[in-house]
């Protein structure tokens, strides 16, 4: 099924997120984290292109794992110094899976890069403007509320969304954020630039302090001062921490559904347990 028009229905639509193994000898160990975030009927599960890009076979595997268990697969695309002929191969390879959804992503930019340009990627824009070209791909992209690290200031990230927007992608999904008045300011700023295909609000239960000060590094999301209080209190309590990082992303989420934001796209760190608890919590909501 293509993710734009399972948006289009009505309801709450939960999404979940999944990355793939390092080393071979944890695929199964990953698959079974797919099977169980799967049998909690997500509306989609979306598979990470690995670290750095570097394990795109365990990703086509885990994609697999999803449609199997009857649930769309949403496969991570990065394109960053990529060949029209490499990317074309992976979707080849993807076709012959029966996905037909993708999340077109630059990547990070490796130390020392060169563009060489030609048949290279250098922007997501481009690869979303071949992979629609292409043609039998739902296309989905990435979005920043607090704008993309890289970007001068907002209205710059604005002007390189609509790039992608215009490129034909078909929906959004926006990095992490913990402040839930970032999203709706994002939101209002979108519209008025003219973006109106569907946007995911993307969630992270943080369970573990130690993980905190790398997710602000490297998503620029800004934690507010009700976070810190939470990791201040709980953070040397791991089961506390825990339960509290739950309960947070939990009223987040009851925040964006009673506001009507009905795409939310919940990063799970590969944690199924906690993937349980926050649609657990969620259960008459989503339900309704």
């Amino acid at each position: 099924m293509k993710i734009v028009d399972l948006l289009a229905a009505p309801g709450v639509h939960v999404s979940c997120e999944v990355f793939p193994p390092k080393e071979f000898a944890r695929v199964e160990e990953a698959r079974e984290v797919v099977r169980e975030i799967a049998a909690l009927s997500p509306a989609y599960v979306s598979v990470t292109y690995g670290a750095a890009g570097n394990t795109p076979y365990f990703t086509r595997e885990l994609a697999q794992t999803v449609q199997n268990a009857g649930v769309p697969a949403l496969v991570h695309l990065t394109c960053i110094n990529d060949t029209v002929p490499k990317v074309d191969t992976v979707l080849d390879d993807l076709e012959t899976c029966g996905v037909t959804n993708v999340l077109a992503l630059r990547g990070d930019i490796p130390e020392g890069a060169v563009f060489p340009g030609g048949e290279h990627f250098e922007h997501a824009a481009e690869l979303i403007a071949h992979v629609k070209r292409r043609g039998g791909f739902c296309v989905g992209a990435a979005c920043y509320p607090e704008g993309h690290p890289e970007a001068l200031n907002r209205a710059q990230d604005l002007d390189h969304l609509k790039a992608k927007v215009e490129a034909g992608v078909d929906f959004l999904t926006t990095q992490m954020f913990f402040d839930n008045a970032t999203l709706y300011n994002f939101m209002y700023r979108a519209l008025r630039a003219g973006i109106r295909v569907p946007v995911g609000a993307g969630i992270m239960p943080v369970v573990n302090a130690r993980q905190i000060r790398r997710i602000a590094a490297l998503s620029g999301a800004t934690l507010p001062p009700r976070f810190w209080s939470i990791v201040d209190r709980f953070g040397d309590d791991p089961a506390s921490m825990r339960q509290a990082g739950v309960a947070y992303a939990t009223e987040q989420m009851i925040d964006l559904i009673a506001n009507g934001v009905n795409n939310i796209h919940l990063y799970t760190m590969n944690r199924a347990d906690v993937a349980r608890d926050v649609f657990r919590n969620l259960g008459a909501i989503l339900a309704r």
